[in-house]
């Protein structure tokens, strides 16, 4: 082999080493503490069954203060404390086009978001079990303001 052969090779391989490694840190990592999400219909049984009021988390993938409330707001112990004992937690794509159910009506996840006023990202909405919009807050809280928000009746 030649020596340009052996210098392609080799930078080759040091790329592909240096790509798998930092494809390993861009997995996403597992938030402790983090509420117990479930389905929108889901909730809706639940919230039927329980007497619990649904918190919806309208976010946005590329929101960066969508991604500080999953990291630091949410699992806050005071936090996942008011969540487990008033309501049942519902995380929720605003732009996706994934189908979803409520009320036993299909509709993307980004119709159901605009319908309730959701146009900006991160919102908390919160829903009685039919679905009807109880209060709503847009931007980011931290875990003072999204607990103040929690336990007031009114908005």
């Amino acid at each position: 082999m030649n020596r340009k052969t052996i210098i392609l090779i080799t930078l080759g391989f040091f790329i592909a080493f240096f790509m798998y490694h930092s494809l390993q840190e861009t997995k996403p990592i597992e938030i402790e503490n983090s509420p117990d999400w479930v389905s929108l219909e889901e909730a809706q049984v639940q919230s039927a069954s329980t007497g619990k009021l649904i918190m919806v988390d309208v976010f946005e993938i590329g929101c960066k203060y969508c991604r500080a409330m999953e990291r630091e707001v949410y699992p806050d112990s005071t936090v996942r404390l008011v969540i487990d004992q008033g309501y049942i937690p519902v995380k929720l794509d605003g732009n996706s086009e994934e189908s979803i159910t409520i009320n036993g009506e299909q509709m993307s996840s980004r119709e159901f978001a605009q319908s309730k006023g959701a146009f900006v990202f991160p919102t908390v909405l919160i829903l009685d079990s039919q679905g009807e919009l109880i209060k709503k807050r847009t931007g980011y809280m931290g875990i003072d303001e999204l607990r103040q928000f929690l336990y007031r009746k009114e908005s």
